[in-house]
């Protein structure tokens, strides 16, 4: 009987790769995306001191108020502008791109597209 890892466990493993690549530093800090089934999250990173920056997610009252749901490619993309706009408000205009050991499509490309339109680089 072949035992197949539960898609969790997959994530989780390709997310430490990443984390084992890359992490963010007080001139280019990390942007860490999660992404659970009903709400997503972004927050802006620096890991040489271990504190976030800058946060962002549509379980937020304001956030919420502007998404018809929160768990689509639309609430992702005006995620990925609101952290965009509170971490230029902040000072930070280059981040590198954490997407957490989720695949590239959907919500994770809608954000990072979104932020990337709203003035954030990576």
């Amino acid at each position: 009987m072949v035992s197949k890892e539960s898609r969790a466990e997959v994530r989780m493993n390709k997310h430490r790769k990443i984390r084992n690549r890359f992490s963010g530093t007080a001139e280019r800090p990390r942007l860490a995306v999660f992404r659970s089934n009903n709400h997503m999250y972004a927050q802006i990173i620096d890991d040489t001191v271990g504190k976030t920056l800058v946060a962002a997610s549509t379980t937020e009252k304001a956030v919420k108020a502007e998404l018809e749901k929160t768990n689509d490619v639309a609430a992702a993309a005006y995620l990925g502008t609101v952290i965009a706009k509170r971490a230029l408000e902040n000072g930070i205009s280059t981040v590198v791109y954490d997407r957490g050991g989720f695949i590239y499509q959907g919500k994770i490309k809608a954000l990072a597209e979104a932020a990337r339109e709203a003035g954030l680089e990576f």
